[in-house]
């Protein structure tokens, strides 16, 4: 592999072809924020507006912003979807709604935790795009409210039969780990790294089993034990692979070299453990006693999986030289290039089944948007350019 020649791949994908697409597709320039349910050319086919993937859109652009070129249109596209947010996005008191439609009236009330977690990331990046101390402040209270939430994260909204099997989840100390870095201008210096200790152990000393051959479980008790239930058996490989980049950034920033080794490690034990054997491409789903899931789609392979991985592999080659990391980085790249990428149209396609065939003809729609396709280039190819400039 010339490792140059996949930094111009990464670079040229992101910012001629991906990055355009969303711009001159995605935004509402009627009522503000952007379409997200687009077919294969770009063409809205529904007009719904979910709130995690209005935030992710305007995080995305005021990241290339502020760390890419400060191009004006980028700025303006991250300010109109943040000023729709601001205004429409919640009850007035910030309990992020889930959806609304196109002109922002509520769809879904406010009862999940990611709306707010992307709200955060995106008002915090966009404060330092602008300087704006109103966007701070949305960031900073919003995480206030996560973290008053960490116990419970769907509150009131929960299905779950009050005492009866309590289980905690990967996804919210998985989020933390990356959202703290995220917002570390506006934070307590003190505050910052309790938070970012607790979530690193919850990480890799709760969910990161062991026992197990070192895999990590998306739910235990309460107590930190195995839960032997379909929630308790339930392994995410992509989930738990994408957490271990941002445990390799935590490492770095706290230099700690032991939790990147040990990162690193564990992303090589899960893409073993996930990758299919017969078809290629990673498993969405898998159950740790091989018994079936609960999910039906446990055997697609999804666009955000392989790009995840792909940034884990790059990051862990070059933050420890770990040939197996460079090897496997071609293999998936191989894989992602081949059978995610559109050869007529922009943007990626996100939904693959087992063999690889695309299963469904678009490039966005209520879970895929303006985050992983685009945030996944950029990881790679900065991550490739330092190690091309040695």
């Amino acid at each position: 592999m010339d490792l140059k020649t996949l930094e111009q791949q990464y670079k040229q994908e992101l910012l001629e072809s991906v990055v355009p697409f969303w711009l001159e597709k995605s935004q509402d320039k009627e009522f503000g924020g952007y379409f997200t349910c687009l077919d294969r050319r770009g063409e809205v086919y529904d007009t719904d507006k979910f709130i995690w993937l209005q935030a992710r859109e305007v995080w995305l652009f005021a990241m290339l912003y502020n760390k890419v070129e400060r191009r004006q249109e980028w700025l303006d596209c991250a300010i109109q979807g943040a000023e729709f947010l601001k205004k429409k996005g919640h009850d007035g008191q910030l309990n992020w709604y889930f959806s609304l439609d196109r002109e922002g009236n509520p769809l879904v009330d406010p009862y999940n935790i990611f709306s707010y977690t992307f709200a955060t990331m995106a008002f915090g990046q966009l404060s330092v795009a602008t300087g704006n101390k109103e966007y701070a402040e949305i960031a900073k209270k919003t995480f206030d409210i996560i973290l008053s939430k960490t116990d419970n994260p769907k509150g009131k909204w929960s299905k779950a039969h009050a005492g009866s099997r309590a289980l905690k989840n990967f996804a919210l100390p998985m989020i933390l780990c990356n959202l703290a870095l995220e917002i570390e201008p506006l934070l307590d210096k003190t505050f910052l790294e309790r938070t970012i200790n607790t979530c690193v152990h919850e990480v890799m000393d709760v969910f990161l089993r062991p026992e197990l051959g070192g895999i990590i479980v998306e739910n235990v008790h309460l107590d930190g034990s195995l839960s032997d239930t379909f929630d308790g058996r339930l392994v995410n490989p992509g989930h738990a692979i994408e957490a271990m980049w941002f445990t390799m950034d935590l490492g770095v920033r706290l230099s700690r070299p032991e939790l990147i080794q040990k990162a690193v490690e564990t992303t090589l034990v899960m893409l073993n453990y996930g990758w299919d054997k017969e078809h290629g491409g990673i498993f969405y789903f898998m159950d740790r006693l091989g018994r079936p899931t609960q999910q039906l789609e446990w055997d697609q392979k999804l666009w955000w999986v392989h790009i995840e991985t792909l940034i884990s592999l790059i990051k862990g080659y070059q933050l420890t030289g770990n040939a197996d990391c460079l090897q496997w980085f071609e293999k998936v790249h191989t894989y992602t290039w081949e059978h995610f990428k559109d050869p007529e149209y922009p943007e990626w396609w996100g939904y693959l089944n087992r063999q690889g065939e695309v299963l469904l003809d678009l490039k966005g729609g209520k879970w895929k948007g303006c985050f992983h396709v685009p945030r996944g280039l950029y990881q790679v190819w900065q991550v490739l350019a330092s190690v091309n400039r040695g």
